[in-house]
């Protein structure tokens, strides 16, 4: 018990030397502050210098909030380490360090925007006294991307008082972010002034989520001039990170700025170039303003038509639609009017005339002039073609000593060089007078094992020509088929094929008549057998009696000159008797003998000019 009282009393001396303040206090230090994201985990450290170790010391922290309520949160001494019950960090505080090494670490996991305010460290020591030490806990949290929204209708630059231009608004941050405004890269700052100076005017406010973040919306009022048609406007945000400041932009806008016009265009939107009758001509008109109190209407000048409308189609135009056309703009409300105007021109191209017209006669071997003539706004140039083959050029068509040949449709095209597409032609039939003349077929020998062939017959001439058939036994064929050609008449028959015949083709008019052969023979089909029997070769009585009037010929030739020989008695020697001598002769055969005193042979001479032997004599 006396024990007891004495460590009382000595407890007691060392509080009262404390309070006389015979030690020192404990000396503590701790950062200003601490800066995290909200949802991040905090660390608080409190760094102290004590000689009498951390078995005579007691480590307190408390929470001080905006509010200036002070709170402890934590305790700890030489025997308990305690998280006081009851507060905002009960669950989410934790210590780091016993203090031996002359440090702790307050750890704060999952940090609120409500976390943010003071914390306090306090060192107690029985011998040395209290140390204090304080750091500010700072929270952030990165706003969403800001958005804008510029005014739909359009602004006059008549308005007398700051129009709306749009809003910004930038969500859930903390701290609260600034809104600062801008036009093509110009910070736009407060500035009211006087009316007519271009005030500008931004406003802003801000509202707390119930989760202690910030949302603020700014709006920006100007009084607009018509350089602000293309200006571009946006907001940007500034919101703080630990330990730095960052920013965002929005995206540009752009809003309608009316103004009155000072001057109206009118003109020809298509077709470009010049004009010409069936064109839908497009005019349109506009002015350097777009005032919703401007009226624009065009007007027909010579005829005094309006519309109301800034473009006008005229569809299918003619030449009466030339003129000038007037562009108007009149303001309603100070029904001041502007005037611009344009002349339209409408070119034309009449009808081709062709003299003579439609068609004409010409006897074969005559001349033909024929012109062709189209009335036009523009120069002109004309070509003649016939069947797609230019024939001549200029208004003139000039045919001289006119054959079948001759005789068709011409055609004459009359073109306005200046305007692609536009142009006129017209037709001549041209009829060549005269007897008819068949077109002659490459071959009129047919060879045919059908039972029919089909012939066909063209003649040219003018009147056209009547075609009739006939075959070679005075029958008239009928005829499948009849056509009227450009240069005269054409038919067709079939003819049945029996044995060989002859078809005649017969055209006429009244200047005369053609006719043209068809030859047509019967083709034999030889039927071939697998073993077909060797043709027996006959030779012709007529080949056997040109043999043998040429062998009766040769004999008499022969004869002749033997006999010449004889007589100038180039035979047998020059002094030796000769005689010829028939012995024998036949059907076949016919010998004759020669003799000489000088020779002791005979010699026999045959037909046919072969030695005989002796023994045949």
């Amino acid at each position: 018990m006396a024990l007891r009282d004495t460590a009382s009393r000595l407890l007691g001396l060392l509080v009262l030397l404390h309070t006389w303040g015979a030690w020192a206090d404990v000396e503590v230090n701790m950062e200003d502050k601490v800066e995290v994201f909200s949802q991040d985990t905090a660390q608080i450290t409190c760094m102290f210098t004590s000689a009498e170790g951390i078995g005579g010391t007691n480590i307190q922290w408390f929470y001080v909030s905006g509010s200036k309520d002070k709170q402890r949160i934590y305790f700890q001494d030489s025997i308990v380490k305690s998280v006081d019950k009851g507060t905002p960090f009960t669950d989410r505080i934790s210590m780091n360090g016993t203090g031996a090494t002359g440090a702790v670490v307050l750890t704060i996991s999952n940090v609120q925007l409500t976390d943010e305010g003071e914390f306090i460290c306090i060192i107690k020591s029985l011998t040395e006294g209290t140390g204090e030490g304080r750091t500010k806990l700072r929270v952030f949290a990165i706003p969403d991307d800001p958005t804008i929204e510029g005014v739909q209708t359009g602004i006059s630059v008549n308005d007398l008082d700051a129009s709306k231009i749009g809003s910004c608004e930038v969500r859930k941050g903390y701290p609260k972010p600034n809104i600062t405004w801008y036009k093509n890269s110009t910070p736009l700052r407060n500035a009211p002034g006087a009316v007519g100076s271009g005030s500008v005017l931004v406003s802003s406010s801000t509202t707390t989520e119930s989760s202690g973040l910030y949302s603020v919306i700014s709006s920006l009022r100007m009084r607009v001039k018509k350089e602000d048609k293309n200006a571009e406007f946006y907001c940007e945000v500034t919101y703080f990170v630990p330990g730095a400041t960052m920013m965002k932009e929005t995206a540009r806008i752009n809003v309608t700025v009316y103004y009155l016009p000072t001057a109206v265009n009118i003109w020809v939107e298509s077709p470009k170039g010049k004009i010409k009758e069936g064109d839908t001509v497009d005019l349109h008109c506009t002015g350097n303003g777009n005032s919703p109190s401007s009226v624009i209407s065009i007007k027909y000048l010579k005829d005094d038509i309006s519309w109301d409308t800034n473009e006008k189609l005229l569809e299918n135009v003619t030449r009466h639609d030339s003129g000038v056309y007037a562009c108007t703009s009149q303001d309603m409300e100070t029904f001041d009017e502007i005037l611009g105007n344009v002349t339209v021109f409408v070119n034309y191209l009449d009808t081709a005339v062709v003299i003579p017209e439609e068609s004409v006669v010409v006897d074969k071997g005559g001349d033909l002039k024929a012109t062709c003539n189209a009335l036009s706004s523009l120069q002109t140039v004309t070509e003649w073609s016939k069947n797609g083959h230019k024939v001549s050029d200029g208004h003139s068509l000039i045919l001289k000593n006119a054959t079948f040949d001759t005789a068709g449709t011409y055609s004459c095209v009359v073109t306005v060089v200046d305007i692609e597409g536009m142009e006129t032609s017209g037709e001549l039939r041209v009829h060549v007078q005269g007897a008819p003349e068949i077109i002659k077929k490459d071959s009129t020998e047919i060879v045919t094992s059908e039972k029919a062939v089909e012939l066909s017959c063209q003649a040219r001439g003018y009147p056209s020509p009547t075609i009739t058939w006939t075959t070679s036994d005075g029958k008239v064929i009928k005829s499948t088929s009849e056509t009227e050609t450009e240069e005269g008449a054409q038919s067709v028959v079939s003819v049945k094929v029996a044995s060989n015949i002859t078809a005649y083709c017969n055209a006429s008019n009244e200047h005369g008549t053609d006719l043209v052969t068809f030859n047509i023979k019967v083709k034999t089909i030889v039927t071939e057998t697998a073993n077909p029997p060797k043709p027996i070769v006959k030779e012709s009585n007529g080949f056997i009696i040109a043999i043998v009037i040429i062998f009766v010929l040769l004999l008499a030739i022969l004869g002749s000159v033997l006999y010449f020989l004889y007589k100038k008695g180039k035979i047998c020697g020059r002094s030796g008797k000769q005689d010829l001598t028939k012995e024998r002769s036949s059907k076949d055969n016919i010998v004759v003998e020669m003799k000489s005193d000088n020779t002791e042979e005979a010699i026999l001479l045959g037909v046919n000019g072969e030695k005989q032997p002796p023994n045949d004599q």
